[in-house]
């Protein structure tokens, strides 16, 4: 027998597809008072109220991608031996103070995996440097000794 009994649902719950109507009603007059919120919030704003700053910026500035965007003079990286040029490179752009330790972390990342990248394709490529190899060797008939 189970600990708690199952409850009774049946006409409790509001009908699939109707929508929350305080949201509505919110929606509605913030349609008809559009102008006079924006003016109120952009005074509150020259005011000096960071709450009103941070809402007025999060609702006009576009959705950017954490971080910023860096230019780094890297070496061209082609093989899994450029990897160690790169990372040289982004060391004393630490060093230098071009850019923050977490940027760093995140360069070297980025590096570790082009590093994987080009170390499976070689290893494909040596596979199949290995297999041409055994077919092209000649191979005995099974009757000769």
């Amino acid at each position: 027998m189970p600990r708690f009994a199952k409850a009774d649902t049946s006409g409790t719950r509001r009908p699939p597809g109707s929508g929350d109507t305080s949201l509505a009603m919110l929606d509605e007059i913030a349609r008809e008072n559009i102008d006079e919120i924006i003016r109120t919030v952009t005074e509150a704003v020259e005011a000096g109220n960071r709450r009103a700053a941070a809402l007025l910026r999060g609702r006009t500035r576009p959705n950017r991608p954490r971080g910023r965007m860096l230019s780094l003079n890297l070496p061209p990286i082609e093989t899994v031996d450029d990897i160690v040029q790169a990372q040289t490179a982004v060391v004393a752009h630490l060093a230098a103070g071009d850019i923050a330790p977490n940027e760093a972390s995140t360069i070297s990342a980025i590096l570790e995996s082009q590093r994987r990248a080009l170390a499976a394709s070689d290893l494909e490529k040596r596979l199949q440097e290995v297999e041409k190899m055994a077919r092209d060797v000649p191979r005995p008939s099974p009757g000769a000794t």
